[in-house]
């Protein structure tokens, strides 16, 4: 009888050891918790936003998540996927020069500044694109690609339904201004206004991210230099390592303004090996959007530590989870 107490007892002491240790190891990450935003306080100022873990494309946050607004420049990672697309499958070449159109070159907003007749490779124009968000490289790449605008923006279409897009999410040109800004151009695809969801957003950068990860590689430049002109073009997105808005781990994506959209930001991070992506869509300054995404990651990357520790907790103990 005696021995069977001592069992039981040990038992019990074996258990509050574990307890206790598991508590201790935590101690460090909820210190860490203690000034990070919880989901009830985030209080976004954005019309709205998604928070999705890249690995298993799980939702962590949303709002207003699936109302179709325009994007603005965001819906540029579209012309670039399907950039990477043809290069990938060898039909686009990186070294291929490019002739700049009249259409290409005036189009308004964020520009490289080049004149009708100017050559630009495949390379130069894309990283303009991506990282300085030129309006210009990117009509110079939708017409090289298939001619002309409006024929570019069947493949973007077409590349939408292929990855799962919802039937609301539609590009209206290569670029992401209004219809109105195209009008005065006869070769521009003016027809209509991209329109997507935040959610679509992110599964299409997510989808960008997965296929063609090197996108980073061009996308946490904080800068790009131009070889034919030797430019220098700023990035957009002021969250990477040295910027105002710098946050650990960010390399990327794509911010978007007009005066329809607001001011807009897919951001992606990585933090302990798990990546998050976000988006944020019609923030009021083009500051918001960089701070309301920090405090997306900061929410993400608590949640995903959180899970970490638990499932830390659960195997010392031998918890088994089905």
């Amino acid at each position: 009888m005696e021995s069977r107490r001592g069992a039981h007892k040990s038992n019990h002491s074996f258990i509050f050891m574990l307890i206790a240790a598991a508590v201790i190891i935590c101690m460090p990450y909820l210190v860490s918790m203690k000034d990070s935003p919880k989901e009830s306080e985030l209080a976004l100022g954005a019309s709205a936003a998604v928070l999705m873990d890249l690995d298993t494309g799980k939702v962590l946050y949303e709002k207003n998540a699936y109302e179709a607004l325009p994007p603005a420049s965001m819906s540029k990672m579209m012309t670039e996927l399907i950039v990477l697309d043809l290069a990938n499958e060898g039909k686009l070449a990186w070294n291929e020069l490019v002739l700049t159109s009249h259409y290409a070159a005036e189009v308004p907003g964020s520009q490289i500044g080049f004149d009708a007749g100017e050559r630009y490779t495949v390379r130069e124009l894309f990283e303009a694109m991506a990282v300085h968000s030129a309006n210009d490289a990117a009509v110079a790449l939708a017409e090289h690609i298939s001619g002309n605008e409006t024929a570019f923006v069947m493949l973007m279409n077409a590349r939408a339904a292929r990855i799962g897009l919802s039937e609301s999410a539609q590009f209206g040109n290569a670029t992401g201004l209004t219809h109105e800004d195209l009008l005065a151009f006869p070769e521009a695809s003016a027809q209509r206004d991209t329109m997507i969801s935040a959610k679509d957003t992110a599964v299409l950068a997510g989808h960008l991210l997965k296929k063609y990860p090197e996108i980073l590689e061009v996308s946490k430049q904080s800068s790009v230099k131009l070889a034919s002109t030797m430019k220098k073009l700023p990035s957009t997105n002021l969250m990477l390592s040295g910027m105002t808005f710098a946050y650990p781990g960010n390399d990327g994506l794509k911010t978007g303004y007009t005066v329809q959209a607001g001011y807009c930001f897919t951001g992606t991070a990585k933090q302990e090996g798990r990546r998050l992506v976000s988006v944020v869509m019609g923030a009021s300054t083009p500051e918001q959007r960089f701070e309301e995404t920090g405090k997306l990651f900061q929410y993400g990357f608590q949640e995903s530590r959180l899970e970490s520790w638990i499932g830390r907790i659960q195997s010392k103990l031998g918890i088994q989870v089905s």
